[in-house]
């Protein structure tokens, strides 16, 4: 069995990095947990963070929410 990230598994890592981001993103901000997925989800953050190839999958909640200047 490999343990290999590539594009076709990463989908499995980012859940719960989301789940980490909107927790952080809605206290910060005071919005629902459900706007801030949604800002998330519309980032540039997370449309790199969805590519295996930038690698941003290795970076912590913290640095992906630093990543996305809000």
């Amino acid at each position: 069995m490999t343990l290999d990230i590539n594009q076709d598994n990463l989908y499995l890592l980012l859940p719960s990095k989301v789940a980490w981001l909107a927790g952080m993103l809605s206290e910060d901000k005071n919005i629902s947990i459900v706007e801030a997925v949604r800002m998330i989800y519309s980032s540039d953050t997370y449309k790199q963070l969805e590519s295996e190839a930038t690698k941003m999958w290795h970076l912590g909640p913290v640095a992906l929410y630093q990543e996305m200047n809000v």
